[in-house]
């Protein structure tokens, strides 16, 4: 079998951005900010879009970040991931 042979999955969307079942591989990251700094994430988020990222994934390590959560979304036009670190009742 050829290392770089892709299997057939059933494709998903999250957001608009198709993933699996033949849709293009898509470029994702992460971003280093404090999330609990909403401007300055969706700024990095910004860069990240214009550098070709199509999702973005941000770390939840408390309250104050869930908080900013609906700030960033707001901000953003690719999907955005939660992380969320430590402490379940956060994804709540």
């Amino acid at each position: 079998m050829n290392p770089f042979q892709r299997r057939i999955t059933k494709q998903i969307h999250i957001g608009n951005v198709p993933v699996g079942g033949g849709a293009p591989v898509v470029v994702q990251s992460m971003t280093n900010t404090d999330t609990r700094d909403g401007r300055a994430t969706v700024a990095q988020i910004k860069r990240l879009q214009d550098a070709g990222c199509e999702m973005v994934r941000v770390a939840v390590l408390d309250q104050s970040a869930v908080e900013q959560l609906s700030i960033i979304k707001k901000g953003i036009d690719i999907p955005l991931i939660a992380d969320i670190h430590f402490d379940h009742r956060l994804a709540l």
